[in-house]
């Protein structure tokens, strides 16, 4: 016999599920167009649209100047192939892309740490004396616009009355008196790496510091109590709970040393010795507006858009190999 208890009333059992989509409205209908469709539609006309037709013209004889153009399918990436000047400038973008923001990242960190955490070792977590200070001084390079610390740089590098080379030999530096910084092939590149360096350093150190303030002060006092140094501390705590911020860091550090143009532009026009500083922007600017050859040039674009996406990539697949967001969770 069954336990009546065990069968289910008419109450017990579920009503059957109702579609659960809403019906559209106008309010979602407009909501959609204008929050969604509107952001949409302007990027696909302002940037979605220029892309593809800078590869379609990459693929043309296009002058630039007239209506005419005949399809020349990959001709002009052949030709950027047996371009040795290109090549060069293709080289000089990707050691900018190296050095720059890894340089520019690590200063940046060691001076946020500096004016954050890195005072004294007892006591409440604090930066150094006059951290704020300091904070005003950095980023101020950040606010003067690149071609002018470009010139203002193309000045201090000059030979004969630059201001670099009156205080080194001002300290006894004789050698250096009329020294081509910018002329000779062993410092070009060099210097014009200090340049961008020293112009984006301040920025970077305050988004540090605005992401190092976030940290909670625990994790500091834990670990000072389990007598961990500076270095430590920056390397366990800091590091893997700010490796987002590091990572964005370095992508934008990337996009802008694989342009470069106005800083190269300012202190190199010519492409320096031996075109020691010339970069893709560089060469194609004068492709398209000197030689009159849109078509080379859209093909130096679609070349230096796959390179900063490709750059892109290896960051973003470097931070997941080493850890990503997990790496705090296995210390």
């Amino acid at each position: 016999m069954i336990d009546s208890a065990l069968v289910p009333t008419t109450d017990q059992i579920a009503p059957p599920r109702k579609n659960s989509r809403r019906p559209l409205t106008f309010d979602r209908v407009s909501f959609m167009l204008v929050f969604l469709g509107l952001p949409l539609a302007i990027f696909l006309v302002f940037v979605v649209w220029p892309f593809v037709q800078a590869l379609w013209y990459s693929m043309t004889d296009w002058t630039g100047f007239t209506p005419e153009m005949n399809f020349v399918g990959l001709d002009n990436y052949q030709k950027l192939l047996h371009d040795d000047i290109f090549i060069t400038a293709l080289w000089n973008n990707v050691l900018l892309a190296v050095v720059v923001p890894s340089v520019t990242v690590v200063l940046s960190f060691a001076l946020a740490t500096m004016v954050t955490v890195g005072g004294a070792s007892h006591g409440t977590v604090r930066g150094l004396r006059y951290s704020s200070f300091y904070r005003v001084i950095s980023f101020f390079p950040y606010t003067v616009p690149a071609i002018i610390i470009g010139l203002i740089w193309a000045q201090m590098y000059d030979p004969s009355s630059g201001l670099l080379n009156g205080l080194l030999t001002g300290i006894g530096l004789d050698r250096f008196e009329s020294f081509p910084w910018l002329g000779d092939t062993r410092t070009a590149m060099p210097a014009s790496m200090f340049v961008i360096v020293w112009g984006f350093v301040g920025f970077y150190m305050v988004l540090f510091v605005a992401a190092i303030k976030g940290i909670p002060s625990e994790y500091y006092d834990a670990a000072r109590m389990d007598g961990a140094g500076r270095i430590r501390i920056a390397w366990s705590i800091t590091i893997p709970l700010i490796r987002d911020t590091v990572q964005t860091a370095y992508i934008y550090l990337g996009i802008l040393a694989l342009d470069a143009f106005v800083y190269m532009a300012a202190l190199n026009p010519g492409g320096g010795p031996d075109n020691s500083t010339l970069v893709m922007p560089q060469r194609l600017f004068t492709t398209a507006f000197t030689k009159g050859q849109f078509g080379l040039a859209s093909a130096m674009g679609v070349v230096m858009a796959i390179a900063t996406l490709a750059f892109a990539a290896i960051v973003f697949t470097v931070n997941r190999l080493l850890g990503g967001r997990d790496s705090l969770a296995r210390r």
